[in-house]
């Protein structure tokens, strides 16, 4: 999904090369960085990170629409793993619940999976936390939001998201989990929702952020 060069013995999804020439952020659980402070004054995110930088015309894009519109999968996972291991050991607290951002079940069931469920069924096991993509759902179907201007996304992702018995998350530590963060609408959205648990306090992990 890089170079398109033929894969070798160890490699998986992109060569060595250019999974080298990614754009690895230096985020982790212990100190703020630019993912957090998109959430400032909007909502109570606890603590944020990103695996990768999303940028045009890059090898990252091309992951994430090969992942999202391709139907590669397995990419999802991949991705789970390379941030289990290099970011998830870094100061995060005990993680009871990890949930991924849900898709309405029109888009799922076209799509045939959600891009961001082996993302955290992977963190699951590096946190050794319950996994769970039933408990918080997508209410309302819309169209793509890609060629929408960041204000547009925001108004119309606001509670588009909701809880199944709140009452299950009381007092829990949940890593809600993303694909790309652009504006955090999604993010917002979501957090709103899982919100009504008392008790929670909120952190996010996802696959790549737009700076």
């Amino acid at each position: 999904f890089g170079c398109n060069a033929r894969l070798y013995r160890g490699e998986n999804v992109l060569c060595a090369l250019c999974r080298d020439e990614l754009p690895l952020t230096d985020h982790n659980y212990g100190t703020e960085n630019a993912l957090d402070t998109v959430f400032i004054g909007r909502i109570d995110i606890k603590k944020a990170a990103a695996l990768l930088y999303f940028e045009e015309k890059s090898i990252v894009k091309n992951l994430i629409h090969h992942l999202k519109y391709k139907g590669q999968q397995q990419i999802s996972g991949f991705l789970g793993d390379w941030f289990g291991s290099r970011v998830l050991s870094q100061g995060i607290p005990e993680i009871d619940l990890v949930i991924p951002v849900p898709l309405h079940p029109k888009k799922k069931k076209k799509r045939g999976y959600n891009q961001t469920e082996e993302f955290g069924r992977r963190l699951a096991k590096y946190l050794n936390a319950e996994y769970n993509d039933s408990v918080l759902y997508k209410s309302r179907h819309t169209p793509t939001q890609t060629t929408k201007n960041r204000w547009h996304r925001w108004a119309h992702q606001l509670d588009e998201y909701q809880v199944n018995e709140p009452g299950l998350l009381a007092g829990k530590r949940i890593l809600l989990v993303d694909d790309v963060v652009t504006t955090g609408a999604t993010v917002e959205s979501c957090g709103r929702a899982l919100q009504k648990a008392k008790g929670i306090e909120i952190y996010l992990g996802a696959m790549a952020f737009v700076s």
